[in-house]
């Protein structure tokens, strides 16, 4: 009989981050687990790559927003991970 987490215990030993989420916890997010018991009643997953997103932006000098704008007439560069801003760099592009 196969386990019920065979492929990711295999994926496991070939080096994937694992993690867990424990479905009656009240707090319910996936969190990191360095060694997984592999219990059948604990939900486990390859830890997903982070999503990075870039996004140009038009902000006049009383920060009006503009909207989205292609690299080139943008004058704010924003980075975000997983939704989470990490990075914002003012650019020099004078129209």
């Amino acid at each position: 009989m196969k386990h019920k987490h065979a492929e990711l215990i295999k994926a496991w030993a070939d080096g994937a981050e694992i993690e867990f989420k424990d479905p009656s916890s009240s707090n319910g997010g996936w969190h990191f687990v360095e060694s997984p018991s592999w219990d059948e009643h604990i939900e486990y997953r390859i830890k997903p790559e982070p999503v990075k997103v870039v996004r140009y932006l038009v902000i006049d000098e009383n920060f009006t927003l503009y909207g989205f704008s292609g690299k080139q007439n943008a004058n704010l560069r924003l980075t975000l991970i997983d939704g989470k801003l990490v990075e914002a760099e003012v650019l020099n592009n004078a129209n």
